[in-house]
């Protein structure tokens, strides 16, 4: 198994292990139970991750994915990351040999399915038996890496602080992470670490990428997701989330995700 199943005793053993049928491109589907973590593990072959239902969460020591049903988190060899499932669901491996991974992107990040994508991933990670020829995964494989290549990237990674010696913003953002509807400002987190206000979005800013305001609304719009997708009512979402209103929300989770909630919500149902 490339994506370890629980143990007699429970646990999640570490995988490094990659598939060894020597095709360009091959996968495996394994079911979950809802709160299911695999813990930190990598993989020499590049790694694309699909769940049919839910939203995977997928960890690393530079950010964590969400990934809802309608995409996939694609993850470059070498990467370290752990899962962490919501609700029972089936997850589809496919690992992709160092010389197809030349031609797919040279990012780690969730990329749209389409249709097509979708049909192909499934395809590959069918344990059907007797089992299709070679010729017949390899052409299945080709078509899959053109398809991903041509797919959005979209918009469902919060950024990790890093080259932060101190561990502040690292502190920062682990309060936020445990609170995202904390409406501390800047100016207030400034003050709590004795530091002045430039000196905190200037090392805000070299640990995340991202400005403080950009990074906070990123966090409470990707914890809001795992909420909508437990049913809670939206207005409930946005007032847990540290929206003022409904409206307000809706018009901030349009302009990252292109999306309102309720479309959000039926696309992934």
């Amino acid at each position: 198994m490339y994506l370890p199943p629980p143990t007699e005793s429970g646990d999640t053993p570490v995988c490094s292990a990659d598939p060894t049928s020597g095709l360009p491109v091959s996968g495996v589907a394994v079911r979950y139970a809802g709160g299911h973590v695999v813990p930190m593990h990598k993989h020499a072959h590049g790694h694309l991750i699909y769940a049919d239902r839910g939203l995977l969460r997928v960890e690393s020591a530079s950010g964590q994915w969400l990934v809802p049903p309608t995409a996939a988190v694609w993850l470059r060899p070498h990467v370290e990351h752990r899962l962490v499932v919501p609700v029972a669901l089936q997850a589809h491996g496919l690992f992709m040999r160092e010389d197809t991974c030349a031609r797919l992107p040279a990012f780690d990040g969730v990329m749209h399915v389409s249709g097509l994508l979708r049909e192909l991933i499934l395809g590959l990670t069918n344990n059907r038996s007797p089992p299709r020829s070679e010729r017949y995964q390899e052409l299945l494989g080709a078509l899959l890496a053109e398809e991903l290549c041509a797919q959005p990237r979209l918009p469902f990674h919060l950024p990790w602080p890093a080259d932060d010696a101190s561990g502040t913003i690292h502190r920062v953002c682990q309060a936020l992470l445990q609170a995202p509807g904390d409406t501390a400002t800047a100016t207030d987190w400034a003050s709590r670490l004795a530091m002045g206000d430039k000196t905190f979005h200037r090392r805000f800013l070299q640990a995340t990428g991202m400005t403080f305001g950009k990074w906070r609304q990123q966090l409470r719009l990707m914890s809001s997701l795992t909420l909508l997708m437990k049913g809670m009512p939206i207005t409930q979402v946005a007032l847990a989330s540290g929206y003022e209103s409904h409206s307000a929300y809706a018009t901030a989770f349009r302009k990252q995700f292109g999306e309102p909630p309720s479309a959000f919500v039926a696309n992934t149902e």
